[in-house]
C-alpha cells in the first residue's frame, strides 16, 4: 500500500496543485501473490468545506479499506469553491475534478480507463461536487456517491450577509454559484444535469446517497432522492442515526465501498496486519 502526495501544474487552475493518492500496488502475502494483476479501479474522493486533500486519510479508515478492495483512491483539494468552474477568476475546479484529474492520474498510475471502474464520491460540499461533476462528466464515472451532500445550490436566497461565518452569507454563495435566479436549470443544478443526460440518451451513473437523520441537510437529500426515483435513476439511498461529522462519514464510506463493484482480495501483510 502506497500513500503518495503528488504536486503537479494544473491547466484548469493554472498553478501547482496537490492531491493524495492511495495506490495498493505493493501488497504482499499469499493472497496478493496469487492475485491477477489488473488495472486498478479508482475512487475520486472529495473533502468538505474548510478541508483539504488530507481529510479523508485523517478522518476515516479509507487506507485500510482501499487496500482490502484493491482500490486506488485519489483525494484532491477543492478549496471552499464547491468544485465548480469560476470563469471570472479562471479557476475551473469542475473541469479539473471531472476531466483533467482523471486524465492525469490515469497517465501517472496503473488505473483502469473504463467508465465502469471509475467512481466519484464526496462529503458535504464534496458530496455536491461529486454529484455535480459526476453527472456533468458522466462519460467518465460509472458510480456517483454523495455523503451528507450539501445540496444548497438553490437554498441561499435569503442568506444573511451579516452572518459571523462566511459560509452562511449570501454574497459567499453568489461568488460560487452566480446570480441566484440563474442557478436553476444551469450546469450548477444537479437536477438539470440529470435531465440533460436523459434527454440526450447518454448513460446515467449509478448513484448512492446517504445522510444522517440528525443532519440539517437531510431534507435536501430526501428531496433529491425523490427526484432521482421519479426519473428512474439506479439509486441506493440510505439514512441512519448520525450528524454532520466524521463518525458518520467513517461509518458510511465503508458502506459505500461495500456497495461499489470492487475486487475484494483482502488486506496484505502490513504494520497492522501480520496474519
Amino acid at each position: 500500500m502506497a500513500i503518495i502526495e503528488v504536486n503537479f501544474i494544473s491547466k484548469c487552475l493554472m498553478r501547482v496543485v496537490t492531491f493524495n493518492a492511495i495506490i495498493p500496488v505493493d501488497k504482499f502475502g499469499p493472497q496478493a501473490e496469487n492475485a491477477e494483476q489488473k488495472p486498478l479501479k479508482t475512487l475520486y474522493l472529495l473533502h468538505g468545506i474548510f478541508g483539504n486533500y488530507t481529510d479523508w486519510v485523517n478522518g476515516t479508515r479509507i487506507q485500510a479499506w482501499a487496500e482490502a478492495n484493491d482500490l486506488a483512491v485519489i483525494m484532491p483539494s477543492g478549496e471552499n469553491r464547491f468544485y465548480l468552474d469560476d470563469e471570472k477568476s479562471g479557476e475551473l475546479y469542475g473541469e479539473f475534478i471531472g476531466k483533467e484529474l482523471v486524465e492525469f492520474t490515469r497517465k501517472l498510475f496503473p488505473l483502469s480507463d473504463k467508465r465502469e471502474d471509475t467512481f466519484i464520491a464526496g462529503l458535504s460540499m464534496g458530496g455536491y461536487g461529486a454529484i455535480r461533476n459526476g453527472l456533468k462528466y458522466a462519460e467518465n464515472f460509472g458510480c456517483v456517491i454523495g455523503l451528507s451532500a450539501a445540496l444548497v445550490h438553490d437554498t441561499w436566497k435569503d442568506a444573511d450577509n451579516s452572518a459571523p461565518i462566511f459560509t452562511f452569507r449570501r454574497n459567499y454563495y453568489e461568488s460560487i454559484f452566480g446570480e441566484y435566479d440563474k442557478v436553476k436549470g444551469s450546469d450548477k443544478d444537479p437536477k438539470a444535469l440529470l435531465l440533460k443526460l436523459k434527454e440526450e440518451g447518454r448513460p446515467v451513473p449509478k448513484m448512492y446517497l446517504c445522510c444522517g437523520t440528525e443532519d440539517g441537510l437531510v431534507t435536501a437529500n430526501r428531496d433529491f432522492r425523490d427526484f432521482l426515483n421519479e426519473n428512474g435513476v439506479d439509486l441506493t439511498y440510505v439514512e441512519g442515526p448520525g450528524k454532520h461529522d466524521w463518525v458518520f462519514w467513517d461509518t458510511y464510506i465503508k458502506k459505500v465501498l461495500d456497495w461499489l463493484p470492487l475486487n475484494r482480495t483482502g488486506a496484505g501483510i502490513n504494520s497492522g496486519n501480520v496474519k
